[in-house]
């Protein structure tokens, strides 16, 4: 088990979203490419296939790899396995309400996110359990994100206004509407098939970050 003396930071930019049921050698094969350019962070989402021996072997590989490029790993609401593996932190889609004990005994100097709704009290929720970022979805509709609300565009803005922390967009953020966010204030994006799925996932990942410096000029 890895110990994290100093604690990663999260920033802005592309937020990876990847499936660990995908072959293994396909899956490492797509996180090499993508991590040639500078991403924000890799979640992976809670969907193993796999015994809890195997999980801990394919969460360490990734992990590895993407600390070569000090990025965080993020795994999805599996905080039981963080101590476990050499992971930085856990992504939840709510806070659990045994969250302080949670954090109290997971690996040291460990990262938290949240998924945000248009239920504005989540914000202050994160800010009171000083959260490290916090993610909309969906911001459109997805395929992949299908369990989750379409979120207003006034509930981001009051999110700003609330919090100082890192803001993710995710859910259906496709090269075709990523400039229909450029009224809003964020830090990055998160993205799963519109990575995952490209042919080339490292140029896909290359013109999502191109287009997210667009939006901040």
């Amino acid at each position: 088990m890895e110990k994290t003396k100093q604690k990663r930071q999260i920033s802005g930019g592309v937020y990876l979203v990847i499936d660990p049921s995908m072959k293994e050698e396909l899956l490492i094969l797509k996180l090499e490419q993508i991590l040639k350019e500078k991403i924000a962070a890799v979640q992976i989402w809670d969907n193993f296939s796999s015994s809890e021996e195997e999980q801990v072997k394919l969460v360490d590989h990734i992990s590895e790899i993407c600390h070569e490029k000090d990025v965080p790993v993020f795994l999805n609401n599996k905080w039981k396995l963080l101590k476990k593996t050499k992971a930085d932190g856990v992504h939840f889609d709510e806070i659990p309400e045994d969250f302080e004990y949670i954090r109290k005994n997971s690996k040291e100097n460990a990262l938290f996110g949240l998924t945000c709704n248009n239920d504005i009290s989540v914000i202050n929720q994160a800010e009171g359990h000083h959260l490290d970022y916090i993610s909309f979805c969906s911001v459109f509709p997805s395929q992949t994100s299908n369990n989750c609300e379409l979120v207003s565009f006034d509930a981001i803005k009051k999110a700003r206004k609330i919090t100082g922390m890192p803001i993710f967009l995710a859910g259906g953020i496709q090269h075709s509407n990523v400039t229909e966010l450029k009224d809003l204030s964020f830090d990055g994006i998160a993205v799963v098939s519109g990575i995952m799925s490209a042919e080339d996932p490292g140029s896909a990942t290359r013109n999502y970050i191109n287009e997210i410096k667009k939006l901040k000029k």
